[in-house]
């Protein structure tokens, strides 16, 4: 949530200059924050926001932009809805504000999306409607695996129409109904980042990006550590499991060992957790891991004919069931 403050903070404070863009946030605003409603048979404004910020920027653009006055309620939450919640309330003008914004059509009935003037203005209005949206229902949740910028819906026809309005924009979002609230959701980072952007939220996309990026490379070092880890202990097993087979062959062989293979079959025991390439250093003279692979190899695979020959248990009898799974 604090996410979600510091944008709406933000965006309360941006200055719009535009008639046009004005008046589509109004609209936005109104629509999202479940603004309209018919009260025996009257429309009756009534917004609900979780900022003062936001209801106060509201106020102000009704009275500059259609001339009302809009009372303004503060509501201290209590159960489930804790929180201060911040109340617009405008009775009496409720249904020229209705029809003047386009949230009403001409037979005075509420439009269920958003008004045609704001689905099919430019750019900027498009912007607009996103910052209405927002400002009135929208969240932002902590860069990760489940980050989201998300904004609550009225119902289905407006979740579309605020699609269309980030398609405009070149920004990927989705509609969806969770427990039958309609939804829309930003789920890439780098489309939040834009939306952010396009909403002129700067600062608080700096600070966004800053523990986007944090948890990034966290997420890497982990990642790099995990790796490292799992190599280790492979490469640890397969040390043990190798010098239990050249415990066997050098049993096997006796004296029948040729030198060389001897020694690097030795250099194997006395050394377990050495790499071929510390044998190989160890050697005199010393020896390419390549070339210690190799006669390490060829120690075994003579120990394994002589034992096939003779018909006794060949070098992997040492081995435990759980060094043969891993082979």
């Amino acid at each position: 949530m604090a996410m979600t403050q510091q944008v709406k903070t933000e965006l309360a404070t941006i200055r719009v200059t535009k008639p046009c863009c004005r008046r589509a946030e109004v609209a936005s605003m109104l629509r999202f924050a479940g603004g309209i409603h018919i009260v025996s048979g009257r429309i009756v404004i009534e917004a609900e926001f979780d900022t003062g910020a936001a209801a106060r920027r509201l106020r102000t653009a009704i009275q500059d932009l259609y001339g009302f006055t809009a009372e303004m309620i503060m509501v201290n939450g209590s159960g489930i809805r804790r929180g201060t919640r911040y109340t617009l309330r405008l009775v009496s003008e409720g249904e020229s504000l209705a029809r003047q914004t386009g949230l009403t059509d001409a037979h005075g009935r509420p439009v269920r999306g958003l008004p045609a003037i704001v689905v099919g203005g430019g750019t900027c209005c498009q912007v607009a409607a996103w910052r209405g949206a927002f400002l009135a229902h929208g969240s932002l949740t902590e860069p990760g695996r489940s980050m989201a910028l998300e904004v609550t819906c009225p119902g289905s026809e407006a979740a579309l129409a605020l699609v269309g309005a980030a398609r405009r924009l070149q920004i990927g979002s989705k509609a969806r109904e969770v427990r039958n609230v309609d939804r829309v959701v930003i789920r890439d980072g780098d489309a939040i980042a834009a939306m952010l952007t396009r909403l002129g939220a700067h600062e608080s996309l700096l600070a966004w990006e800053e523990r986007r990026m944090r948890r990034e490379v966290r997420a890497s070092a982990n990642r790099l550590a995990n790796f490292d880890d799992a190599n280790l202990r492979r490469s640890a097993r397969a040390a043990v499991a190798a010098g239990a087979r050249v415990e066997r062959a050098l049993e096997i062989l006796g004296d029948e060992v040729p030198d060389h293979l001897k020694a690097a079959g030795l250099l194997r025991l006395e050394h377990k957790n050495a790499s071929l390439e510390e044998l190989g250093q160890l050697h005199n003279p010393a020896l390419t891991k390549d070339a210690v692979a190799g006669r390490i190899r060829r120690l075994l695979a003579t120990a394994d004919k002589i034992a096939a020959e003779r018909g006794i248990a060949s070098t992997e009898a040492n081995l435990s069931a759980e060094m043969l799974d891993e082979r």
